[in-house]
C-alpha cells in the first residue's frame, strides 16, 4: 500500500513576510490556496493572509498595515478595488483606465503604489496561446470591473481597435472616455455585441455561470479564426466556449486568467516568479 506524499508545511517564524488579502466577505477568497502552497513548496518565507475589510474600514486599515515592516503589500478584492484609488499616491495607466486597483505596495519613498492585474492575466494567457495582439481588432462584451481591466490591458498590448459593449451603455461610454484619454492613438467605439470581423472576442459578463443563461452574443456570427476568451470561472467550459470550439475557434477558459496573473503579482511584490503551470500543480483549489 502506498501513502500520499504530504504537502510541504508552510513555515511561519520571525522572518516571515506577509501579503494581506483585503476584501469582504472572505469565504470565497481563492488566492491563499494558490500562493501559500507555492511558497511552501519552494521554501519562500512569505504567507498570504485574508483579512475581512469593508469599504468604510479601508482608509484606516490599509495605510497602517502597509507601514508594518514585514508586510510586502496587499491584494485588493471586492468591494474595495475602486475605493482604494483614493488612498494611492501613484498608479499605472492600467489602473487609470480600469478605474480599479487590485494590488498595493509601499515604494522606497513610502508612497502607496497601485497596480491592476486582472487584465494582465487575461492578456498573458491569450498571448501564450499564440494570439498576436499587436494590430488586432477586439470586442469586449461587458464594461464592469473585469471588462474594464481587460480593455485596459488590451490597449496596453497594442490592439488597434477596441469595440465595447455593455447592457448599460453609460458604463461602456465611461470606459471609452478613459481609453481615449490614456491611449489617444487607439480606435475605440461603443457598439453592438456583434463579433463578426473580430480577431478577439471577450465575454466579460457573468453570463455562462448558470446553465440557463443566455449567450452573451450571437455565436453564429463568429469566424473560425476568432479567438474567444471567457472570464467565468465555473463551469470551466461554458456554453459560449463549447459553441466557439465547435466552430473551430481557439479559446481561453476563465480560470486561466487567474493563474496567468499571479506571476505578475509576484514580480510586483519582488518575489521569485514561477509559471502558471507550476502554480496549478501545487494549488489547493
Amino acid at each position: 500500500m502506498t501513502t500520499a506524499t504530504p504537502s510541504p508545511a508552510l513555515r511561519i517564524d520571525g522572518n516571515t513576510q506577509v501579503i494581506v488579502h483585503l476584501g469582504w466577505p472572505t469565504h470565497s477568497f481563492k488566492s491563499p490556496l494558490i500562493y501559500n502552497p507555492y511558497f511552501a513548496a519552494n521554501g519562500i518565507n512569505v504567507v498570504v493572509v485574508p483579512l475581512a475589510c469593508t469599504t468604510g474600514e479601508l482608509g484606516t486599515l490599509l495605510p497602517s498595515l502597509l507601514r508594518v515592516r514585514n508586510v510586502l503589500g496587499a491584494l485588493i478584492t471586492m468591494p474595495l478595488k475602486v475605493a482604494v484609488l483614493d488612498l494611492l499616491d501613484d498608479t499605472t495607466t492600467a489602473v487609470k483606465v480600469a478605474g480599479a486597483c487590485n494590488a498595493v505596495r509601499c515604494d522606497a519613498q513610502g508612497r502607496l503604489v497601485g497596480e491592476q492585474f486582472d487584465g494582465e492575466g487575461f492578456v498573458r494567457g491569450v498571448a501564450r496561446k499564440g494570439l498576436r495582439l499587436a494590430g488586432a481588432r477586439a470586442l469586449v462584451v461587458g464594461s464592469g470591473g473585469v471588462g474594464c481591466a481587460i480593455a485596459a490591458s488590451l490597449a496596453g498590448a497594442g490592439v488597434t481597435e477596441l469595440v465595447l459593449f455593455d447592457a448599460e451603455p453609460a458604463r461602456a461610454q465611461a470606459l471609452q472616455a478613459r481609453l481615449a484619454l490614456h491611449h489617444p492613438g487607439l480606435l475605440t467605439r461603443v457598439g453592438s455585441a456583434d463579433p463578426a470581423g473580430m480577431d478577439l472576442v471577450v465575454n466579460a459578463t457573468p453570463l455562462g455561470m448558470h446553465a440557463d443563461d443566455a449567450l452573451p452574443f450571437e455565436v453564429q456570427r463568429l469566424a473560425a479564426s476568432t479567438f474567444v476568451g471567457e472570464v467565468v470561472l465555473q463551469p470551466a467550459t461554458t456554453p459560449l466556449l463549447a459553441a466557439a470550439t465547435a466552430l473551430g475557434c481557439r479559446t481561453q477558459v476563465g480560470l486561466d486568467m487567474l493563474f496567468e496573473q499571479i506571476p505578475a503579482y509576484l514580480e510586483f511584490f519582488g518575489l521569485p516568479v514561477t509559471t502558471p503551470e507550476e502554480l496549478r500543480r501545487v494549488s489547493q483549489l
